[in-house]
């Protein structure tokens, strides 16, 4: 009896405790070798893209070898990427009446632009299809939801974009929704209602992963709480490092850990460091300002003023406050890694959703060089292979599993 409790505390332990980080520092040759070797052999996986606003408001072509985003397939073949979840993200602001159609309008187009290099792209709903199409080599192209907004509180809605291909939803955006609070908005939820919880349960049914980016943290815990399969947070960094509302806090890291899910970390520079986080609070309202101007010029003209445009705006005001360097990526990765444990770590750079990104990592082609710093700071292969594709694939796997054996039950 005694030695059946020693071995079951032993084993809660060992779940409990992060695994160590990195070792020893190698040096930049050391390095070069290591990042070489881990770009042949892992599957990189970007949780976060928001590319799909170009390719349906401004008819963008991924294959454009002139790109001006951040996100093309030439950049994506530089960047050594293997498959990217592009984000079907619905503004909360868009007229409410036509927001499925703007859902359904997004999917279309990244359905569109994989149709259109097919010998380049693939639709991937599976982990098996990411790794099929990684044996290709092609680029597995993947979706996901960014906000419960877009699902009109019908459950329908959700099964709908499951069939079209979307393999995971952020419960909130940049404001609550009817049944869940973001970590934009004042608590109404106070967590999820009732119909938050079934949202969850169906999402858990159809094998749809739960992205916890966004939402505040009664909500997180209370889908923690309700989830039956891991979770994701698809485009989150550490909020011990930057302390903005959208970052997860280290008790957050670790319950996520506990629930066997990944912190996909975000490479928005007011993510990252405080100091441009400071700076740009500074000229925000400016910002907000000509936004909300250029938004009136649009709806005179029956129009909605696209992304993009914003993004240009909120670039021009914003220009002179110094991006921060790759190494604040790293840090959150380790900060991560050291709470949670190397197997609970990944990437989700927000890339074309965001105004700045980090020196030397300003697109997803500069991905090389991210690797080459985590193995510079001591990180083995294997783990390397972890943060970069390889958890995501588990959670995939594992949320796959718990829709089986529910639909089974």
């Amino acid at each position: 009896m005694i030695r059946t409790l020693y071995v079951c505390c032993l084993a809660a332990l060992l779940v409990a405790v992060p695994r160590p980080g990195p070792a020893a520092e190698r040096t930049p040759a050391e390095a070069e070798q290591v990042a070489a070797r881990v770009l042949e052999r892992a599957i990189i996986i970007d949780t976060h893209e928001d590319t799909p606003q170009m390719m349906l408001d401004e008819n963008y072509d991924l294959a454009s070898p002139q790109s001006p985003y951040m996100v093309s397939i030439p950049k994506m073949r530089q960047g050594h990427m293997s498959g990217a979840f592009f984000s079907i993200w619905v503004d909360v602001k868009w007229p409410q009446a036509t927001v499925i159609q703007r859902t359904l309008d997004l999917i279309d187009a990244v359905d569109e632009q994989v149709a259109r290099h097919s010998h380049t792209l693939g639709l991937a709903t599976t982990a098996e299809d990411i790794e099929r199409l990684h044996r290709e080599g092609k680029i597995a192209i993947l979706m996901g939801v960014e906000g419960g907004h877009t699902i009109a509180n019908d459950l329908r809605v959700l099964d709908t974009y499951y069939r079209l291909g979307a393999r995971y939803m952020t419960l909130t955006h940049t404001a609550n929704t009817d049944w869940a609070d973001s970590s934009a908005g004042k608590p109404q939820a106070n967590g999820l209602t009732e119909f938050g919880r079934a949202v969850v349960a169906r999402m858990n049914r159809l094998g749809m992963m739960v992205d916890l980016s966004h939402v505040s943290d009664q909500t997180f815990y209370a889908a923690l709480a309700a989830s039956k399969a891991p979770v994701i947070a698809s485009h989150s960094s550490c909020r011990a490092l930057c302390n903005a509302p959208r970052n997860m806090t280290d008790e957050m890291i670790r319950a996520l850990a506990r629930n066997g899910g990944v912190i996909q970390i975000n490479f928005f520079s007011a993510f990252l460091d405080p100091d441009y986080a400071s700076a740009l609070k500074k000229v925000q309202p400016q910002i907000d300002a000509a936004v909300a101007a250029e938004r009136a010029a649009f709806a005179r003209k029956g129009r909605q003023l696209p992304w993009t445009e914003e993004q240009k705006i909120g670039r021009r005001i914003s220009a002179g406050i110094p991006a921060p360097p790759l190494e604040r990526v790293a840090d959150h990765i380790d900060h991560a890694v050291q709470v949670g444990g190397v197997d609970h770590v990944g990437i989700g750079s927000d890339f074309d959703g965001i105004e700045s990104a980090p020196e030397r990592l300003e697109d997803v082609s500069k991905l090389p060089a991210l690797v080459k710093e985590l193995a510079r700071r001591g990180y083995s292969e294997d783990d390397l292979i972890k943060i970069l594709g390889g958890n995501l694939l588990r959670v995939m796997r594992q949320v796959e599993d718990t829709a089986g054996r529910m639909r089974n039950n």
